[in-house]
């Protein structure tokens, strides 16, 4: 009896300490947090367009696991005449799409100098990927191109890089890139008046490589002969030269750069999820400490930018969360948008310019249903973020709880910041008070000319701003609330404040529209729920004009005059 008692008690008092911080509703609780953003500096600068896809070339025969799930999907056999395909892309105007992938080194062109016929890949297990060489036919690269053309795309296309290699016994390749099938390719597509954003050079060959590798010093010499080829053949405005496509190796990259200052983007994967047959990957999308993992990587490569003295911007070229084509009803489910969209803002705050999702359509990662081209969830969550969230990243902290992911940019082409918050835990519901470098809205905020003297070295000025211009009193604010269809973290259906998104009945994207909500009040956010929310505040970081150039500008020393 003692026994029990003793336990009762001990689980009241506990039940008692958690009641002071949260009100019971049902079973549901609700927590007060406090989101707080640095609105006098910039921490990030995204090219303008951040958001990215990817188009990949396997065919229906390649499967993981036992399950095939690309379909047609590949840039070989893809239907270019679907309207819903064409409407997604249009959607964003411009959507960057870069075309790549394993098969990618495995790629020949059929242009003028191709003496082979030119054939599909055929599955062989005792080759390199497991599937033979297979070939572009130049019809099809026109079908491609008339497509991207229509729908407004920004193309980044991955070359071939392995050509003219020698295969040496421990499976790396050695000897310099044989350049003329490219070459060739370049030519025809520059004839041809096909825009190009970019050129990029080859698909996980660095580090230590998946399934083959090329050390950094030569991949160094073939990234400048890219960029030799590519300033001869194009007469003014230059594509970008992107390289090297892999997995991130701290050596190899730091290598690479040093030796390679004139390039345009360094491009890096992501599969921090895992094998796409893991049983966990959901409760690794919902644990804030394993989100946090990555963010090593996006830190480690800043550090190698800044210190080689390259002109490249990060990018992130290649992420599909979970490897082997991802996991049904996971990566194509509501769930995924809490791991994407937390990559987003998080590769953005280590000042990544660019972020490529793998896939746009293939696999069980597509950001559109491989068979229907019906969008999934997370196409919505790019698309929500290519129109809020503007090119300038503030430093955001939450407090309150740990489930709380928090992230804030400058808006895109309007007055104000977009907060966007994610909400992991699956029974809380937290109240987010926004407050501006620890002041609250209601304030009228000074900044005082104290900190001058010490600030310089970073070479920026606190400016005292009048009082009225730094909040600006706008009565209601806009919000976006995405939650899972019945509640379910598995559907591929996505509520937007409380309605389906589903497409129109001639295939249209539809209308993203917020509620407006008293600026008073604090954002509410419900438990597993993701929020954007437009804060018509006027910060001096978001102030001043922005240029519409996709350069790739530092952010050291910004300042907001």
């Amino acid at each position: 009896m003692g026994f029990k008692m003793s336990v009762c008690l001990w689980i009241y008092v506990l039940g008692y300490s958690v009641l002071a911080l949260q009100y019971a509703e049902g079973n549901e609780s609700v927590v007060e947090g406090r989101v707080d953003i640095n609105g006098k500096s910039v921490i990030g600068l995204t090219d303008r367009d951040f958001i990215c896809a990817t188009l990949d070339w396997w065919p229906p025969e390649k499967c993981d696991y036992g399950t095939c799930s690309w379909d047609h999907a590949s840039l070989l056999n893809l239907d270019l005449n679907n309207e819903i395909f064409l409407n997604a892309v249009k959607a964003f105007s411009p959507l960057k799409i870069r075309l790549g992938g394993t098969l990618q080194d495995k790629v020949i062109y059929d242009t003028e100098d191709n003496k082979q016929p030119c054939t599909s890949f055929v599955k062989n297990t005792s080759e390199l990927f497991d599937f033979s060489q297979g070939c572009l036919p130049l019809k099809r690269w026109d079908a491609l191109n008339n497509f991207f053309n229509k729908s407004g795309a920004f193309v980044i296309f991955g070359l071939n890089a392995l050509n003219g290699r020698t295969v040496m016994p421990d499976g790396s390749r050695v000897g310099a890139w044989d350049t003329t099938n490219a070459k060739s390719f370049i030519e025809y597509t520059v004839q041809k008046n096909y825009k190009i954003y970019g050129w990029e050079l080859g698909n996980e060959l660095c580090g230590s490589g998946v399934g083959t590798r090329v050390v950094a010093d030569q991949y160094s010499n073939d990234t400048t002969a890219l960029r030799n080829i590519v300033q001869q053949i194009y007469k003014g405005e230059n594509p970008k030269i992107i390289s090297p496509g892999g997995f991130f190796d701290e050596d190899w990259f730091k290598q690479f750069l040093d030796k390679t200052p004139k390039i345009d983007a360094v491009t890096h994967h992501i599969y921090n999820l895992g094998a796409g047959v893991d049983e966990h990957l959901v409760e690794k999308i919902l644990d804030p400490s394993y989100l946090d993992g990555e963010a090593d990587t996006f830190s480690k490569l800043q550090n190698i930018i800044k210190t080689s003295g390259t002109s490249a911007g990060a990018w992130v070229g290649e992420a599909g969360g979970a490897y082997n084509s991802g996991h049904n009803l996971v990566s194509n489910s509501f769930v995924y948008s809490f791991w994407y969209l937390d990559q987003l803002g998080m590769s953005a705050t280590y000042d990544t310019k660019t972020y490529c999702r793998q896939t746009l359509i293939g696999g069980n990662y597509g950001l559109l249903n491989t068979t229907t081209f019906v969008p999934n969830p997370d196409y919505y969550s790019a698309l929500l973020w290519h129109r809020l969230m503007g090119r300038r990243v503030l430093s955001t902290s939450f407090s309150g709880t740990r489930k709380i992911r928090a992230y804030t940019h400058c808006a895109k082409d309007s007055n104000g910041v977009t907060l966007l918050l994610i909400n992991l835990d699956n029974s809380t519901t937290v109240k987010v008070h926004p407050t501006f470098n620890n002041s609250s809205w209601q304030q009228d905020v000074h900044h005082s000319h104290h900190h001058h003297h010490h600030s310089h070295q970073h070479r920026t000025k606190t400016i005292r701003l009048p009082p009225k211009v730094h909040l600006k009193k706008i009565a209601t604010r806009e919000e976006y609330h995405l939650t899972a269809q019945d509640g379910n973290l598995h559907s591929r259906t996505m509520l937007l404040n409380g309605n389906p998104l589903t497409l129109d009945p001639s295939g249209k994207i539809p209308s993203l529209i917020p509620i407006n909500i008293n600026s008073s009040e604090p954002i509410t956010v419900a438990p597993y729920s993701i929020v954007f929310v437009h804060l018509p505040v006027v910060l001096p970081a978001c102030r001043y004009i922005e240029t519409i150039t996709d350069g790739n500008e530092r952010v050291q020393g910004f300042s907001a005059e």
